[in-house]
């Protein structure tokens, strides 16, 4: 591969110069072009088609999921989001990752980050990451991205419409007596005899959004994602992946119990094991694989524990966490499958269908899903 041809959109001229003064030290990147708004971006996109576009969240004029998903639709280029560690930056990010965002680096300090030097490594990485990624996996990674476009566009037309109909209901209809109705009982809350670990890396929040959306509120197991994400984002992950699914999200706490029809996701800087009795424990040791957390760490520990009733679903990334993780799990007896990410969530179904009847001899459940 050539040199790699990146494109810089921020609407600070202290970013875009220290971005370019950055990159340009790199022997196989060029800069071709700054741009300081996504509008502006989209019409360097377009002229100077490079092979990367490093995009900021916060911009004037049009902003960067604004601008992304323009992009796709026009220009389809591969992305690298950069964020300031802010809940809402979070939010947006995990956002543009749905839009087709390739990837995403937290600025080390907030939007104006004068150390930006900091996280210049990681940014080169993800570029060159990026940049490698084949024509193929490109054109798989924009169309799951149309179809969270479609989700979100779906839900949003209802979401207007619910509101439309409220407004009539309340001009057409007296004012109701002020009724409080009680909760729904959610019903109890079960220890979880069946565990579906989710390993997921750099393309991974848009992929947990096409699997999740797509599993029962009665799973039958609980779920335990491990993305490689900072603090904060992890947090976010939780809450976008919770609202829209069936089955509660939330971001892993020490001492939460796994419990069946419930997701844990595991915090950003912490890998996430468990004991025996499905107590979760948060532990702060070396990255592994260079990431925290780790699914090779969450994996391995779960294996032992968990054996036939573990299922270890690997999905998306650039390097090899989770591989020595899906050895431990195999040498626990499992066995394993490929198959597209369309098909994940219903793999997850038939095992954990499977399982419930794993009393009968003639039925031995598939163990692991692997999709590449």
């Amino acid at each position: 591969m050539g040199e790699i041809r990146v494109l810089i959109v921020d609407d600070s001229a202290f970013m875009r110069h220290a971005l370019g003064r950055l990159l340009t030290e790199e022997p196989d990147i060029e800069v071709v072009g700054a741009a300081s708004n996504g509008d502006e971006g989209l019409r360097m996109a377009a002229e100077l088609r490079p092979d990367v576009i490093t995009l900021d969240v916060e911009m004037p004029v049009l902003d960067g999921v604004g601008m992304l998903r323009r992009l796709m639709l026009e220009t389809p280029t591969r992305v690298v989001m950069l964020s300031s560690r802010t809940t809402e930056n979070a939010r947006i990010t995990l956002e543009a990752l749905d839009c087709g965002a390739i990837d995403f680096v937290p600025k080390p300090s907030g939007s104006l980050s004068i150390d930006i030097g900091r996280v210049g490594d990681d940014l080169v990485a993800r570029i060159r990451a990026a940049a490698a990624m084949s024509e193929t996996a490109f054109v798989r990674h924009r169309q799951v991205a149309a179809m969270n476009l479609t989700l979100m566009s779906s839900q949003a037309h209802q979401n207007a419409a619910a509101v439309r109909a409220a407004e009539v209901a309340g001009r057409l209809t007296p004012e109701p007596t002020a009724v409080t109705p009680p909760a729904p009982h959610p019903g109890p809350r079960l220890a979880a005899r069946k565990l579906v670990v989710i390993a997921s890396s750099t393309g991974g929040p848009s992929a947990l959004s096409a699997v999740i959306k797509c599993l029962p509120a009665q799973l039958g197991a609980a779920v335990a994602i491990v993305q490689h994400m900072p603090p904060a984002f992890t947090t976010s992950l939780a809450a976008r992946l919770g609202s829209i699914g069936l089955l509660p999200c939330s971001e892993a706490a020490n001492e939460d119990v796994l419990v069946e029809n419930e997701i844990l996701v595991a915090p950003g800087d912490f890998h996430l094991i468990c004991s025996k009795s499905g107590h979760v424990q948060l532990v702060h040791l070396p990255p592994v694989n260079g990431v925290r957390p780790a699914a090779d760490v969450t994996l391995q520990a779960m294996a032992p524990i968990w054996r036939e009733r573990l299922l270890c679903v690997v999905l998306t990334g650039m390097g090899c966490d989770a591989r020595e993780g899906a050895r431990a799990v195999k040498q626990a007896g499992l066995t394993d499958q490929v198959l597209p990410l369309h098909q994940i969530a219903s793999g997850i179904v038939s095992w954990c269908d499977l399982e419930r009847w794993a009393g009968r001899a003639t039925e031995r459940p598939e163990r692991s899903a692997i999709a590449k």
